[in-house]
């Protein structure tokens, strides 16, 4: 039993008022039944004096039940629903020391009020603990940034130095009030939601490291304003060597909130693509996000969703919970990893893991990292430390992805593996199985066969696609085809994958690529882009659609990849069916996966 323990059990008080009160019920009943009896006795014996001796037995019977009853009743009044019932001492005892199991403050024998755990939750009142009066407040200031609006740029060279000094704008950040208001970019639902009205106070802890100091004030000024103080313990800023409603109801619960998009260059304040969506990763390690899949999607899109993977850094979690788990590896340096790590760790061992649409943070994307790393300090040796002792069989994954990670030292990583032996935690197949099942569907260990690679001839001028080694956001350019000029084939900018992701990458199908083909509007150039594996912007159809067997389809725009052979340039353009400069040709394709994906 969950519920608080008490003297009597709320089921036993209950049944046995209920009891008392119907008893006393018939036993007036009865006795108004012998009166009715009496007055007919009565009436009989004097129309029938001749069966006297057989009335008068009756009525002196009657008389004598009603002296009887009355006695009990007398009884029953005294004694009243304060006797304990044979069974309230057994029930009682079962309840205590079921709660006890479940609730580590408690101890046997202990009934006192002030041994409340905060894990119950049920039966508890909520409330609704938004601040109606700062929200309408907030939602009237003008100025600099207010409402979460992008600052205009100004004086460049001052701008520049801001970035260099801190990886994003401070320049922006020092215009801006610290107590500065933000849109609502919650779901709807969001304002009318209530939680428990008791729940645990929390200590908010803010590691930085040589921080920008308007963007560190403007984090704790965010966080006082938009939190209860009741519920706000400490916040604690950690210098790190400058030169936590869910948890209430289950304690091993970690909850994670959306982590919204502060611009580095004018902080402007958004949502991420696609909003709330599951935690992921690929098997290079890299932090991914995939769709809710449909079993998992709630009625109400602003409730609590269940998530593989954080992000990392944001959280809430119940201090002994974390401390059971062993805290973070001490062994994992600096930064990197420790999202998978206590992700993984949280799940196996018997813990669970939500992001909570309702509860924003902003986060300042940095432009590049703005302070040094110490020498041998190593982001893959943090990786490989987190696969090696949580992966199990699935490590091979990373390692035929990232070879250089085999001989690379992990540290003596036997303290880690003993802690996951004394928490019983599962295996990662079962994380995969059980958790992360929809992750394969985005990331799969193997990947399946490309549709098509090679150099991308064009028919009409026929001469190649080329990246020029261009970095992200170059276009790509139309120039002499290499292959057969003694050049290696899969050494060059002219080799191409189109991807089982339907998306097209520069480079050998057997190495991974992280940028992919993505156009712009019609007659705009054809750019290199940070690959995001979702198709949408970056999806092509190949012998699709327009009828022509060669063409690359854009379907998003809904336009042809075209190209001009005087100025070399490879753009969009709307889709001719005759126009021999929109044909392109493969070097080499897997019809049957191509076939796979016209049939989609």
């Amino acid at each position: 039993m969950l519920s608080e323990p008490r003297p009597w059990g709320l089921l036993s008080w209950g049944c046995y008022i209920y009891i008392h009160v119907y008893i006393h019920i018939y036993i007036y009943f009865f006795f108004l039944l012998l009166l009715a009896i009496q007055l007919l006795l009565h009436t009989v014996h004097a129309h029938s004096p001749h069966i006297y001796s057989l009335w008068g037995w009756a009525l002196r019977t009657t008389e004598m039940t009603k002296t009887y009853l009355l006695l009990l009743l007398t009884a029953l009044l005294l004694l009243g629903p304060h006797t304990a019932l044979p069974f309230s001492t057994q029930t009682s005892q079962v309840s205590a020391q079921d709660v006890c199991l479940a609730c580590p403050s408690c101890r046997p024998g202990s009934h006192s009020r002030q041994k409340k755990t905060f894990f119950l939750g049920d039966g508890q009142k909520l409330k609704d603990w938004h601040d109606k009066e700062a929200i309408r407040r907030d939602a009237q200031r003008v100025g600099n940034g207010e409402q979460g609006r992008p600052y205009p740029m100004t004086d460049a060279e001052r701008v520049d130095q801001a970035y260099r000094e801190n990886g994003f704008n401070i320049y922006v950040s020092d215009k801006i009030s610290l107590n500065r208001s933000l849109p609502d970019i919650r779901h709807p639902n969001c304002n009318s939601k209530r939680y428990l009205e008791t729940l645990p106070n929390t200590s908010i802890i803010i590691p930085f490291h040589n921080e920008g100091w308007s963007s560190l004030l403007r984090t704790v000024h965010s966080v006082l304003n938009r939190s209860p103080p009741e519920l706000v313990a400490e916040i604690v800023l950690v210098d790190d060597f400058s030169d936590r409603d869910r948890i209430a109801r289950n304690r091993k619960t970690i909850v994670c909130p959306m982590i919204d998009v502060i611009d580095h260059d004018d902080f402007r304040y958004e949502t991420q693509a696609g909003d709330a969506m599951r935690g992921a990763f690929d098997w290079e390690m890299y932090y991914k996000r995939i769709p809710i899949p449909p079993e998992l999607q709630k009625a109400d899109p602003s409730d609590p969703f269940e998530s593989p993977v954080m992000a990392g850094g944001l959280f809430a979690v119940d201090r002994k919970w974390f401390w059971e788990l062993g805290g973070y590896d001490p062994g994992l340096e600096i930064w990197g990893g420790e999202q998978y790590e206590i992700s993984f760790k949280v799940w196996m061992c018997g813990g669970r893991m939500e992001d909570i649409p309702c509860s924003r943070v902003g986060h300042i994307y940095r432009k590049y990292v703005p302070y040094k790393v110490p020498a041998g300090v190593s982001l893959a040796r943090n990786l490989k430390r987190v696969a090696e002792v949580w992966m199990d069989e699935y490590a091979e994954y990373i390692y035929q992805r990232r070879p250089e990670y085999r001989h690379l030292s992990a540290g003596d990583v036997a303290a880690q593996k003993k802690l996951r032996s004394s928490l019983n935690c599962k295996s990662f197949k079962w994380f995969m199985t059980k958790i992360a099942w929809d992750l394969p569907k985005f990331y799969p260990p193997v990947e399946p066969p490309a549709a098509a690679w090679g150099e991308i001839r064009n028919v009409g001028t026929g001469l190649c696609a080329d990246t020029k080694h261009g970095a992200l956001g170059s276009p790509l350019r139309l120039e002499g085809c290499v292959r057969g000029r003694g050049e290696a084939a899969w050494n060059n900018m002219q080799v191409f994958t189109f991807t089982w992701r339907e998306d097209i990458r520069p480079g050998d199908p057997s190495i991974r690529r992280s940028s992919a083909l993505m156009p712009s509007p019609h007659t705009s150039p054809v750019t290199l882009y940070d690959c995001h594996s979702m198709k949408g912007n970056q999806l092509w159809k190949y012998q699709s659609k327009t009828g022509c067997d060669k063409t690359l389809y854009h379907p998003v725009s809904g336009s042809c990849m075209d190209c001009s052979e005087s100025d070399h340039k490879i753009f969009m353009n709307t889709c001719n069916p005759s126009s021999l400069t929109q044909q392109w040709l493969f070097e080499h394709t897997n019809s049957t996966v191509l076939e796979k994906f016209n049939r989609n």
